[in-house]
C-alpha cells in the first residue's frame, strides 16, 4: 500500500488538492456546483495521469476529452459563458465570478505555480482536437521567432473586448449592459474557437506538428508561460544516468530540451506533462518531480 501510495502520489496529491479548491469554493459560495465541477475535473485528470505513470501513453485523450468537452459544452455552449479571453475580461470586469474567471484563476494564473502547462496537455478543448492529428512528434524544429504570435492575438482580444465594452457603456443604459454583453461575449465564444480550430488544424499541415497552434498562435500561454517559470511539478534529468542519446527530445511535443538543467525553469515554461519524455528515456533519467 505504502508503495502505491509512493508511486502515485502526484495523481493523488492532484486529485486532493482538485477536492480542496472545491469545497473551498462551495464553502465561500454556499453552492455545490463547485464540488461536483472540481471533483469531476480532479478525478479525469488524476485518473489520466495515474495511467500514463502505468505506462498507458495514450491515455491522456481521456482527460483532453473528458474535461475540454465538459468546459466546451457544458460550460461554454448549453450554460452560455464565454470561456476564452473576451470572457475572462468581461466577467472579472463586471465582478462576476463564475465559470470563466474560476477556470483562468485555477487553471491558468495560480495554478500553474503548482503544475506548469498541464492545463495545455491535460484540458485544453483546442489541443483534445488537434493532438488526434498524425504529427503528435514535431517534424520540424520549432520556430522561435513565431512566438510573438500568440502576444499579438492575446492584444487583439483584449482590444476587442474593450471596444465592445466602451460601445455598449456610451450607447445603452447601464441595466443593459450585461446582458447584451453576455450575448455577445457568446457569439464571440462560439467565433472564436472556430477560428481556432480552424487556424489549429492548418497550423498542424503548415509545420507539421499537432502542438504548433500552442507553439506559435494561442494567446493563453501569454499567462501560462511566466507562471510555470515557478512550477513546482517538472520533469528532472538526472545526469548520472543521462547518456545522451537525445530519444526525450525527438519525442517532446513541444521541442523542449529536458537534458539542459541550466535553463530547467525556462524549459518547463513549454513542458506540458505528457511524460513522453519520461517513458521514451532508455535509462530512466528522466522523472517528474515535485519542488527540488
Amino acid at each position: 500500500m505504502l508503495h502505491f501510495l509512493n508511486k502515485y502520489k502526484i495523481p493523488i496529491g492532484l486529485f486532493i488538492l482538485f477536492e480542496i479548491i472545491g469545497i473551498l469554493f462551495t464553502s465561500i459560495y454556499k453552492h455545490v456546483f463547485y464540488i461536483i465541477n472540481f471533483s469531476y475535473i480532479g478525478f479525469f485528470v488524476a485518473l489520466t495521469v495515474g495511467l500514463i505513470m502505468a505506462g498507458k501513453r495514450k491515455a491522456r485523450l481521456l482527460s483532453e476529452f473528458a474535461v475540454g468537452l465538459y468546459m466546451l459544452v457544458f460550460l461554454g455552449i448549453i450554460n452560455r459563458e464565454n470561456m476564452q479571453l473576451e470572457g475572462f475580461f468581461f466577467f472579472a470586469l463586471m465582478g462576476i465570478f463564475m465559470a470563466a474567471v474560476i477556470h483562468y484563476v485555477v487553471a491558468k494564473i495560480v495554478g500553474p505555480f503548482i503544475f506548469g502547462r498541464a492545463w495545455c496537455g491535460y484540458a485544453c478543448w483546442t489541443a483534445m482536437i488537434l493532438d488526434l492529428f498524425p504529427y503528435k512528434v514535431p517534424q520540424n524544429p520549432s520556430v522561435k521567432k513565431l512566438g510573438f504570435l500568440r502576444i499579438g492575438i492575446f492584444a487583439l482580444s483584449l482590444a476587442y473586448f474593450i471596444f465592445i465594452y466602451f460601445h455598449f457603456q456610451m450607447t445603452r443604459e447601464m441595466d443593459n449592459i450585461i446582458h447584451n454583453m453576455r450575448n455577445i461575449m457568446f457569439i464571440s465564444f462560439i467565433v472564436g474557437n472556430i477560428i481556432y480550430y480552424v487556424v489549429g488544424i492548418v497550423f498542424v499541415f503548415i509545420f507539421k506538428d499537432n502542438r504548433a497552434f500552442c507553439k506559435y498562435f494561442c494567446p493563453i500561454t501569454v499567462f501560462l508561460k511566466p507562471c510555470s517559470y515557478f512550477s513546482l511539478l517538472r520533469i528532472k534529468v538526472n545526469n548520472e544516468k543521462c547518456i545522451s542519446c537525445n530519444k526525450c527530445i525527438k519525442i517532446c511535443p513541444m521541442n523542449v530540451d529536458m537534458l539542459d538543467n541550466r535553463f530547467s525553469r525556462k524549459n518547463g515554461t513549454e513542458c506540458i506533462h505528457c511524460l513522453e519524455c519520461v517513458h521514451e528515456c532508455p535509462r530512466k533519467a528522466l522523472s517528474w518531480h515535485i519542488g527540488k
